[in-house]
């Protein structure tokens, strides 16, 4: 009860603090959306019962009604999660991870520093050619049953979930940020970055990010151990090879899929209806893997809480909030360009915690086009730093598929990925902006 009312009472601060700038409604909005971080990060109520919050609490206050508050519930984008997590609890049912996690250790570094560096590496890499979002899912299973050490997981999972979030910028097909910028660039008739400059332009950044997150989170874990059975040889029996090829199908099916302008066009499928296609393929009899009854493994709280942060952002538009915002930045146009990228990035950045980076930068990419368009600074380069900003967030779980994802592990708490990911965020803030002033500028 406590944490509960630690939570209104800072909820009753930021409300006091949010009226001297922003009306009434939008100084609410702002109060409840400081109640439900709080509470999301003190845990004074399971993580699925604050992402259900909001469908109470906004019609409650008049910030939106019921029946737009549900609807963000049944976002598509939460339909890719449910068959991501089908195929993560087929794969723990049938023990593949067990397989794949004991070749694993063959081939990379049995330390725990070389460990978290080849996951996150893994991770991007992927991450760069598929979705990050089902790069983690298909990724932390393995890492889970790495060591039944509670602290090594927590690392081993962040490891995935950022290395995803890092590798997710290289290219354009990574995360939905990426394709939002350049659909919104082609409205406004700006010209698109090709799929190589956009790689010249972002492999530098994660090559930077790459070096330093895993290393950060390699810190004080050499104590920390694997389990020893993972030494034995797991067979790979009928079960787990069919499991594998099905994988591996769905692998070569994301890959033939992804767009790589200007030379491929990909083959036009809808990337949520093939996770999801895969995911019910489990329950085919003699072909998957799973019961009905298999699906109370789901983490259902990760569903819901990507429902509360698509919530938050339909708030954050419908009511003007977003708006308002904008005509404050505009008062910020005649400070210098560096102070005016590091003010959009660590804005950016620290607004995505609480609500979706697709959502959110669908937001702030018009805002920042509106101010870079009365301000002495190349537009493609701010809306840049917005776009990456989007996808290196790294407190909260529901900033970013990936951190949801590790959310869903069950070894990670939110307290602990506050405390990594307030760092991470400061550095990705400052890597962004030293690239963006000393690199992007001059070769976009």
């Amino acid at each position: 009860m406590k944490k509960i009312v630690i939570s209104i009472l800072l909820s009753l601060i930021g409300f006091y603090i949010a009226t001297f700038a922003f009306t009434f409604q939008h100084s609410l909005l702002i109060a409840l959306i400081v109640f439900l971080v709080v509470l999301w990060t003190n845990e004074g109520l399971p993580l699925g019962v604050v992402s259900l919050l909001p469908i109470i609490l906004f019609p409650s206050f008049d910030i939106i009604s019921t029946k737009q508050a549900v609807a963000n519930y049944s976002n598509s984008i939460i339909f890719l999660f449910l068959g991501g997590f089908m195929i993560a609890v087929a794969t723990e049912k049938t023990n593949l991870h067990r397989y794949i996690s004991g070749k694993l250790l063959t081939i990379f570094p049995k330390t725990v520093r070389g460990v978290i560096f080849s996951l996150a590496i893994t991770s991007a890499l992927l991450s760069s050619l598929i979705s990050n979002t089902t790069t983690a899912l298909l990724l932390l299973p393995i890492a889970m049953f790495l060591t039944s050490d509670t602290k090594l997981k927590v690392r081993l999972a962040l490891s995935i979930a950022y290395g995803a979030s890092i590798g997710g910028i290289i290219t354009p097909i990574g995360t939905p940020p990426n394709l939002i910028l350049l659909g919104f660039m082609g409205q406004h008739g700006i010209e698109a970055i090709p799929f190589v400059n956009w790689f010249f332009l972002t492999a530098p950044l994660a090559f930077v990010m790459l070096l330093i997150i895993p290393f950060i989170l390699s810190i004080g874990a050499s104590d920390l151990k694997f389990d020893e059975h993972l030494e034995s040889r797991e067979q790979l029996n009928a079960e787990r090879k069919r499991l594998l090829y099905i994988l591996g199908a769905l692998i070569v099916l994301l890959f033939a899929n992804s767009k790589i302008e200007p030379f491929y066009s990909g083959l036009g499928l809808n990337e949520k209806g093939i996770l999801l296609g895969f995911g019910l393929l489990m329950f085919v009899p003699k072909i998957g893997f799973l019961t009905w009854e298999d699906t109370k493994k789901i983490p259902y709280e990760i569903i819901f809480l990507f429902g509360a942060g698509f919530t938050i952002a339909n708030a954050f538009s419908s009511t003007g909030l977003a708006s308002e915002v904008a005509g404050y930045l505009l008062g910020l146009s005649q400070l210098p360009t560096l102070v005016l990228i590091l003010l959009v990035a660590t804005l950016i950045t620290f607004t995505t915690e609480v609500t979706s980076n697709t959502a959110l930068i669908s937001i702030a990419l018009p805002i920042i086009y509106s101010l870079a368009e009365t301000v002495n600074i190349d537009i493609t380069l701010v809306l840049l730093v917005s776009t990456i900003c989007a996808s290196y967030a790294f407190m909260l779980p529901i900033a970013t598929p990936p951190n949801a994802i590790a959310m869903g592990s069950g070894a990670v708490k939110v307290k602990d990925m506050a405390k990594f990911g307030f760092i991470f965020n400061i550095l990705g803030i400052l890597a962004i902006t030293t690239i963006a002033l000393v690199y992007w500028q001059y070769f976009i």
